[in-house]
């Protein structure tokens, strides 16, 4: 049964973990998922405009929902 996947507040590397859950660390992880994000113009700009501080450690609902419709679910 798989579950489905949930829009609210996470940290980034709770996030990027779920998207590289084969990483070889938290920070690598965020990095890649981070590197996915820059790579993605729409989503940055998108990311921008939601206000997102790139120093944050947490991700606001709006800004998990835009990457998931720019990334697809984890």
């Amino acid at each position: 049964m798989s579950k489905t996947f949930e829009i609210r507040c996470y940290t980034k590397k709770e996030l990027a973990l779920m998207y590289f859950p084969d990483a070889a660390s938290p920070h690598t992880a965020v990095n890649h998922l981070m590197a996915w994000v820059k790579r993605c113009p729409q989503l940055w700009k998108a990311l921008e405009a939601a206000e997102y501080k790139g120093t944050s450690k947490w991700l606001t609902p709006k800004e998990v929902r835009l990457i998931v419709e720019h990334l697809g679910e984890p």
